[in-house]
């Protein structure tokens, strides 16, 4: 293992700290692509967003890396509207080993003016202040309410109430846990439960939500 980050002008001291902690296979992965990022773009900024180490350029983010237990990852924010077509199906995909794949050792890197090259696409689709086209979200399937469950919210009031009022995705919880029920003793319990929680004004997951583990 070589020596720790050494701190530069440029750099966020956050970012030091963070590569300082990671294991000692990721430390000279992270350092490179560190390096090789401002080499592309020397005026690259960097911070940490959603506890990753993230690079922005122009006010917006150019790149982002991250080391974990056993491999590294590194993401170009603009990645699908990149021209190499692995990078665009693997920021489209979104897959969660990055769009350089999984990085387990300095050999699975791309040579360095492979990189670069990517990198200086990405400054230069910030340059020219070239957008990620908006997600179009998906249209939510209606619900299907079962009758059983129409039944027993029409019979208690306050449970009506909370479920009419609930978010779409509340709703959604309670009726897949109750038709995903094996058998009728399990639906029939479930339901009781349903019940039960929406008379108190929970939904389903409750339990693991912080307002009610402090309430």
């Amino acid at each position: 293992m070589t020596g720790k980050t050494q701190f530069h002008p440029s750099h966020d001291k956050r970012i030091d700290a963070y590569i300082n902690k990671l294991q000692d296979f990721a430390e000279p992965i992270l350092r490179h692509l560190r390096a090789l990022v401002h080499q592309a773009c020397p005026e690259v900024e960097e911070t940490i967003k959603w506890g990753m180490p993230h690079f922005t350029y122009k006010g917006e983010i150019l790149c982002s890396m991250a080391g974990f237990k056993e491999h590294c990852v590194f993401l170009f924010w603009k990645g699908a509207l990149m021209q190499d077509p692995v990078l665009r199906e693997n920021a489209t995909g979104e897959t969660a080993m990055g769009h350089l794949g999984k990085i387990t050792a300095m050999e699975d890197l791309p040579e360095d003016d492979q990189m670069l090259a990517y990198l200086y696409e990405a400054v230069e689709l910030n340059e020219k202040g070239i957008k990620l086209p908006k997600k179009i979200s998906k249209k939510k399937a209606d619900l299907v309410m079962p009758a059983d469950l129409k039944l027993a919210l029409e019979a208690n009031s306050r449970a009506l109430d909370t479920f009419e009022n609930f978010s779409y995705s509340n709703q959604k919880d309670y009726i897949e846990w109750l038709n995903e029920a094996k058998t009728e003793a399990t639906r029939k319990r479930r339901l009781m439960t349903a019940i039960i929680y929406m008379e108190e004004g929970k939904p389903r997951n409750w339990k693991y939500m912080k307002k009610w583990k402090e309430s």
